[in-house]
């Protein structure tokens, strides 16, 4: 996929830099020609030479260079390559792309390129938490700026959490993805997954069997066919798919919020297991057991996120998908389930224990829409994912240029 593949790297400064050494003999093993740009400040990092020798060819980092500009060379840079890559993409560089600035070579040639650009972003937990970082972030995913990470550990600075770099074979795999010429480039797609978690106390919640696994197959088919997908997680058991942008959530109101934040989108596959009640109040320590009381909670409803983007006037994606697990009258359930919620869609299947689905690497389910109940036959979780986007492939058809 990337052999003869033309990256323009845009190496931003960030201690994380070092990874972009590391990235270039990736892509290069895999037949990519990569054109490295490093910031100013990226060159306090990793020298043009290590980078140029690893690259095999010059290093960019002027944007008035007088040998090259009567061919506007940046304008040139810009358009060459298949896609822009900036890993580490520093909250600088994010901050410059979100408002257009375009102030040195880096940010010229990301505002001039009419290419895709993947950002890997990279930087302190507390500034990548910052509510202008997170802004900024909203603001590339709505221009069609794809992203991979940040992911969550030790930082270089002694702190933990989210804000580091993605590892560069993640990359390398997001790279891919985001070249994939399948029948879904240029579609952004929300998937959620998993289960929530609804808090009773500090250490305890309310949960349910789901694994993700089937919402993850899913994310990694659609993105498989090209898609830019924006992966809304619960904790799941399973891993998320590799080069999709992953959102990590705990409870049915986070999960709620992620996929409002990461509309507009082309298409909406809601594949988590979301609790359909939380406690009203959770207790602020845990509570004691006692012997001479069991504890009362008093229960409320959660968001229902199906049927609030079914319900949506402006922004309501063009394919709204739903699931529907079943113990019980699988098929009159999910079909009223489609006609309560809203959705164009509903994925039925049966979870009941003897089935041996929730959990499991299998499933059998039925595509209930406008057409009527399709039963497909049970197989892997892959194989239900792969077609159940190539079905969403087919009905979003391509993207109108």
């Amino acid at each position: 996929m990337l052999s003869g593949r033309h990256i323009l790297l845009i190496i931003g400064g960030g201690i994380a830099a070092y990874k972009a050494l590391d990235l270039i003999r990736r892509l290069r093993e895999r037949g990519a020609e990569v054109t490295p740009v490093l910031t100013r400040a990226a060159s306090q990092f990793v020298t043009p030479l290590s980078v140029s020798a690893l690259a095999g060819r010059e290093v960019y980092s002027e944007l008035f260079d007088l040998t090259k500009e009567a061919e506007m060379g940046h304008i040139e840079l810009s358009r060459a390559a298949d896609l822009l890559v900036v890993a580490p993409a520093t909250a600088d560089l994010m901050a410059k792309m979100a408002t257009g600035q375009a102030d040195d070579l880096a940010s010229t040639l990301l505002l001039a390129t009419d290419k895709r650009v993947l950002i890997a972003p990279s930087m302190n937990v507390r500034m990548w938490e910052h509510p202008a970082t997170q802004r900024n972030i909203r603001t590339l995913a709505a221009d069609g700026v794809l992203s991979v990470g940040p992911n969550e550990g030790d930082m270089a600075c002694g702190e933990y959490g989210p804000g580091r770099m993605a590892e560069p074979l993640e990359i390398v795999d997001a790279i891919g993805k985001a070249l994939a010429s399948g029948p879904l480039a240029g579609r952004r797609i929300v998937v959620t997954s998993g289960p929530t978690h609804e808090p009773i106390d500090p250490v305890r919640y309310i949960a349910n069997r789901s694994s993700g696994a089937q919402g993850a197959a899913l994310g990694d088919a659609l993105a498989g066919l090209g898609a830019e997908v924006i992966f809304v997680t619960g904790p799941a058991e399973v891993p998320p798919p590799k080069g999709v942008k992953v959102v990590k959530v705990d409870t049915a109101a986070e999960m709620r919020a992620a996929v409002m934040d990461a509309l507009p989108a082309d298409a909406a596959v809601f594949a988590a297991a979301v609790a359909d009640w939380r406690v009203e109040q959770p207790a602020t320590g845990k509570i004691k057991k006692t012997p001479d009381s069991l504890p009362t909670l008093q229960f409320a409803e959660n968001p229902d996120i199906l049927a609030d983007v079914s319900a949506l006037r402006e922004g309501r994606p063009g394919l709204v998908v739903g699931f529907a697990a079943e113990t019980d009258d699988v098929l009159a359930n999910a079909t009223a389930k489609r006609a309560r919620k809203g959705c164009d869609w509903i994925v039925a299947n049966d979870v009941s224990p003897a089935t041996g689905i929730m959990g499991g690497q299998e499933n059998m389910v039925t595509l209930i829409s406008d057409d009527g109940a399709d039963a497909w036959p049970r197989m892997g979780k892959d194989q239900v994912a792969r077609k159940l986007a190539a079905k969403i492939a087919e009905a979003l058809g391509p993207v109108s240029r």
